[in-house]
């Protein structure tokens, strides 16, 4: 999952050399930030939270966590439980606290990938394994991931607990699905559709779910919330994988191709392949999965990737699954939550980062 040393400044030369066809205009980092704002109310206590939460008697641990989950960062998963609790009726004191349980599993995560993809930049700042190396990175995810189960615990819920227990394993092994299919090119939508769902959305439907158990509400609002969340959860996903193709690296925080870069074979390349012939499919498997592309070839591929009619057929795809999210909700009653939830799953599909 290490890049090929000559492709190491593979983002930086995408970015010299000026934006390529589908990536966004300027104002588009202003417009999610414009949609995000009206949150913010919800954002700040969560960010209250955090900070709140991330003491250690170990400084390394504690400036590590502060640098990794602290500043920018969508906070969609807190907020997600936040609403959906909220859409049942819940208003308890501990509903912030107990928000960032999902955001120390999401945030674990992402350190322990950047691990693996000796990833040098997180959301627009060093990774953690850059700035610490991978031991001290490893070991302040495991924290993390640790510190979200001894906050959960304080719920008790055994209902709550069991939910986000079965979650976090499915999530794992999703992540060890995709591994197991690196530089995979034979690898089909279906197998992608459950790499995904198991790495990505799962944990999403947890925090709907979850929402839902921590307020008691019957069982038919809680499998609706679980389904509203993996569908979101997928067409996030989708989203994502589309971006690391189209968007740019001030959009993203991370270099452009990078999935690419990584021998994550995602939804733009699978639709790409399938639009060739054999022995182009064949020349392109032999280029890049025995490191022997070079920064041309990763820009002349990903311009394929742009212009062959993929972007469009993966944000239909999206939005059939935002739809189908959205439809998860049609049996609650009309309130100031369900808007919200309806309004963050509709920008699922339009955001640019």
């Amino acid at each position: 999952m290490v890049a090929h040393e000559e492709n190491e400044h593979f983002g930086e030369d995408m970015k010299e050399s000026g934006e390529a066809p589908g990536a966004p205009d300027i104002s588009a980092s202003v417009r999610d930030k414009e949609f995000l704002d009206q949150f913010n109310f919800y954002f700040e206590r969560i960010d209250e939270e955090l900070n709140r939460t991330l003491g250690s008697r170990v400084s390394l641990i504690e400036e590590i966590g502060r640098h990794t989950i602290l500043g920018r960062g969508k906070r969609l998963r807190p907020l997600l439980f936040i609403l959906s609790a909220n859409l049942c009726g819940y208003e308890g004191r501990d509903i912030y606290r107990l928000s960032i349980v999902f955001e120390y599993i999401h945030t674990s995560s992402l350190i322990h990938d950047d691990v693996l993809d000796n990833a040098e930049i997180r959301r627009k700042k060093p990774s953690a394994n850059r700035m610490w190396g991978n031991l001290a990175a490893v070991f302040s995810g495991d924290f993390l991931f640790s510190k979200a189960f001894s906050i959960a615990v304080g719920s008790n819920d055994m209902k709550f607990l069991n939910i986000l227990t079965e979650r976090a394993v499915q999530m794992v092994k999703g992540e060890i699905l995709e591994l197991f299919h690196t530089h995979d090119w034979g690898l089909t939508r279906d197998k992608y559709m459950e790499i995904i769902t198991g790495k990505t959305a799962v944990l999403i439907s947890a925090a709907c779910e979850c929402g839902a158990i921590i307020s008691g509400a019957e069982q038919w609002a809680v499998e609706q919330l679980r389904q509203f969340g993996i569908n979101a959860g997928i067409a996030f996903q989708l989203v994502d994988d589309l971006l690391d193709y189209i968007s740019s690296e001030e959009e993203l925080g991370k270099p452009v191709g990078n999935d690419l870069k990584e021998g994550k074979i995602t939804l733009p390349l699978i639709y790409t392949l399938s639009t060739l012939e054999e022995a182009e499919r064949r020349q392109l498997m032999d280029l890049f999965k025995n490191n022997l592309a070079n920064d041309q070839d990763y820009r002349q591929l990903i311009g394929l990737v742009r212009d062959n009619g993929v972007v469009d057929r993966i944000k239909a795809d999206a939005k059939a699954y935002v739809d189908k999210a959205a439809r998860c909700l049609d049996m609650f009653p009309p309130s100031s939550s369900k808007e919200k939830l309806l309004k963050l799953n509709g920008y699922i599909v339009e955001r640019r980062y």
